[in-house]
């Protein structure tokens, strides 16, 4: 089954899907060197509805947010990994450094962020809450950062040099 498409055709879908009755999950984010943490964070939210749409920041929007040199890995092998997970039905990639235009466009039931936020610091909540969603906060205490990785692997290369 495919599950990665571009946000038009994914509104379409979920479109479908929401008049069948399903319960659409939103979770976003880089996914860049997936860990545990997006793993927990992942599953946890495929469990707060039928359909569980992923959002992933693209390259320059990962680049912006994040720094020179990343992502490490592009946004179409991000995007395949994440696919490949059971509890991931949809895939989307956006540009923007927020994911406003991904909740206008889906209007997903549930809006999903890490606990790294609270329901009350969920940035889009407000957007989440005007046309009536729910936020909620998964996944568990955030054991990795991508960043945290990244650090660690230099150091021990740093160490080995």
């Amino acid at each position: 089954m495919k599950k990665i498409f571009p946000i038009k055709r994914l509104t379409k879908i979920i479109s479908t899907q929401k008049k069948a009755g399903k319960t659409v999950v939103l979770a976003n984010g880089c996914f860049d060197l997936i860990h545990i943490g997006h793993i927990r964070y992942l599953k946890s939210a495929s469990h707060m509805g039928d359909i569980l749409v992923v959002a992933i920041n693209s390259d320059s929007s990962t680049n912006r947010i994040k720094g020179s040199g990343r992502p490490i890995l592009d946004q179409k092998q991000r995007a395949e990994i994440l696919a490949s997970f059971c509890f991931v039905d949809y895939i989307t990639i956006f540009n923007e450094n927020d994911v406003s235009k991904v909740l206008f466009a889906l209007k997903p039931d549930i809006q999903v962020k890490g606990d790294d936020y609270t329901e009350k610091t969920v940035p889009e909540k407000d957007i989440v809450q005007d046309y009536g969603g729910k936020v909620a906060i998964a996944g568990g205490p955030k054991i990795k950062s991508t960043s945290d990785i990244i650090r660690k692997i230099q150091k021990k290369q740093n160490a080995n040099s």
